[in-house]
């Protein structure tokens, strides 16, 4: 069985969460379109969620639509989501502040490189003026 990266599948899990907390309602259909998902992974990951307790699955018994199913998360469900929503943020807020630094880097290597090459064309300039 291929090893499952965890950052990835907390992602995948926090997002399938957030979606059902968002719209119970969803398909999995329109769940797997919303999050840019394949249908089958959208499945996996919301019976994987169901297994650890964290969503639960009611039936419109009453529907005409004997298919419809409400995705609904549990007490434990609301806290995980709490929890990746954390992490999530977290790990974004990283992922930011190492971006800014990286570009005042690049804007400072920028502002070298324009200066040097001003400075260049102006020893260049003196040295033909003095010929």
């Amino acid at each position: 069985m291929p090893e499952v990266d965890q950052s990835d599948s907390s992602e995948i899990h926090f997002q399938v969460l957030r979606a059902i907390a968002q719209n119970p309602d969803l398909t999995q259909r329109e769940l797997a379109a919303v999050l840019g998902i394949s249908l089958g992974k959208a499945n996996y990951c919301l019976k994987a969620l169901v297994v650890k307790g964290l969503v639960k699955i009611e039936s419109f018994a009453k529907s005409k639509n004997k298919l419809g199913y409400a995705y609904l998360l549990t007490p434990q469900g609301v806290a995980q989501k709490a929890a990746l929503t954390t992490s999530f943020l977290r790990h974004k807020l990283e992922e930011y502040e190492s971006l800014r630094s990286e570009i005042e880097m690049l804007k400072l290597e920028t502002a070298n490189s324009a200066s040097t090459l001003v400075q260049e064309k102006k020893d260049l300039q003196v040295e033909a003026q003095a010929k």
